[in-house]
């Protein structure tokens, strides 16, 4: 979002980053994508499959909004302040900030959440059936999940138990180097759940984005998850809203 003055009120623009469709064939895993900040996919698709806008992940940001939709309408959103501004997401993902990673990137929770009345699925939705605050690159073990919520369980650094769940995961890498050891575990996105290895075998994920590895469940896709990030504006459009790239509010 950017502000300015519109005949006496503040009108503000939020701009698409990334979008992750955890059924589409690619997968944005731990260690794709995010600390780079390529382009990935067109901007024509970028509402309906994996998409990463490299100009936009390179803008300093204030705010950031988590947005689920169904084929580009809204159906709940968070919007979040980063603690320290100014800094892009490739910054906030790319490689001096993964070792140690763990970084807890807003303060206070959500300054925005809303969800439809007709949202479904919300129950174990990783973004919108916790609370707390925004946490990047969480690295423990040989596992990664590049944006979980504080409310949900956070593996300690040093503990391999497969049981962060967020956007962005991978359950075999090196997490502080942005290296995968296989392609069997990295997944768009896994459920909240209490998983954790040698005593549960069946992690639930959405879609068939992920890996070979056994212990997945293909669950159903709960919508598309995009990402937007704003210099100024603190709020985002209401459940109901079509997206675009760029999504303009007055405040």
């Amino acid at each position: 979002w950017y502000q300015r003055r519109v005949r006496g009120k503040t009108s503000g623009r939020g701009n698409l980053a990334m979008n992750i469709n955890p059924d589409d064939g690619h997968v944005f895993g731990y260690t794709r994508g995010w600390a780079e900040g390529e382009q990935v996919g067109k901007e024509e698709e970028a509402l309906t499959k994996d998409f990463l806008d490299s100009a936009v992940w390179e803008e300093p940001a204030e705010y950031i909004a988590i947005a689920r939709h169904q084929n580009g309408t809204l159906d709940a959103v968070k919007v979040f302040r980063f603690t320290h501004w100014g800094q892009s997401l490739l910054t906030r993902f790319g490689l001096r900030k993964m070792n140690p990673g763990r970084q807890i990137v807003t303060d206070g929770g959500p300054i925005q959440e809303e969800v439809d009345g007709a949202a479904q699925n919300l129950k174990d939705d990783p973004i919108f059936s916790v609370d707390g605050d925004l946490a990047f690159n969480w690295a423990y073990g040989n596992n990664g999940a590049r944006i979980v919520l504080t409310g949900g369980h956070l593996s300690e650094a040093h503990v391999n138990d497969d049981n962060t769940h967020g956007l962005g995961n991978d359950f075999a890498c090196i997490p502080l180097q942005n290296k995968r050891l296989n392609d069997h575990w990295h997944h768009d996105i896994s459920n909240i759940q209490d998983c954790p290895l040698g005593s549960c075998s069946e992690v639930k994920v959405q879609g068939k984005d992920h890996g070979k590895g056994a212990h997945f469940v293909s669950g159903p896709v709960y919508g598309n998850y995009a990402i937007y990030v704003s210099r100024d504006a603190p709020i985002f459009p209401k459940p109901g809203s079509q997206l675009d790239l760029r999504i303009n509010v007055l405040i």
